[in-house]
C-alpha cells in the first residue's frame, strides 16, 4: 500500500532533479523549507520529527537537498518529507509538503469497526507498522 500524503501524493516519487525544481520554486517565493521524518505515517500524525531547524536563511537549493539527503541516509527506513512555509499573510501556513523518501515496503492500515449507542458505527485506522516498537517498524527482518 502506498501512503498518499502531501501535495504530490498521487504522482510517482520525485527524482532529485524534480525535488530540486520544487525547492527552487519555494525559494523563488521566499518560502523557508524544513525536513521531517517518521516511522508512523498515520494521517492524524501531523507532528513528524524535525531534521535540524527550518532553513529560513538558506537561499540555495543544493543546501536544502543536502539536508534532505542527510536525513535520508540517517533514516533509510523512515518516511522523509519536505515542507515549505508561507508567512506572507502574517501567519505561518504550509505552502506545500511532500514525501521525498518512503520505506521499501509499506504494510498499510487496517480498519477497526466499533459499534456505539443508537446503532452508530465508528471506524478507525491502525497502521500495521505500529505493531512494532518505535524506531524498528520498517527494519528489514
Amino acid at each position: 500500500m502506498r501512503i498518499t500524503q502531501g501535495t504530490f501524493s498521487y504522482l510517482p516519487d520525485f527524482t532529485d532533479e524534480e525535488i530540486t525544481a520544487q525547492i527552487d520554486y519555494a525559494l523563488e517565493n521566499n518560502w523557508p523549507l524544513s525536513v521531517e521524518f517518521t516511522d508512523d505515517p498515520h494521517p492524524r500524525n501531523v507532528y513528524w520529527e524535525m531534521w535540524g531547524l527550518p532553513m529560513f536563511d538558506l537561499k540555495d537549493a543544493a543546501g536544502v537537498l543536502l539536508e534532505v539527503n542527510s536525513c535520508r541516509s540517517a533514516h533509510p527506513n523512515h518516511y522523509v518529507r519536505l515542507n515549505a512555509y508561507d508567512a506572507r499573510l502574517g501567519r505561518q501556513t504550509t505552502a506545500f509538503s511532500f514525501i521525498v523518501q518512503r520505506p521499501a515496503e509499506e504494510p498499510g492500515f487496517r480498519l477497526d469497526r466499533a459499534e456505539g449507542s443508537d446503532r452508530r458505527i465508528g471506524y478507525s485506522t491502525v497502521a500495521y507498522a505500529a505493531q512494532k516498537p518505535h524506531g524498528r517498524r520498517y527494519v528489514s527482518p
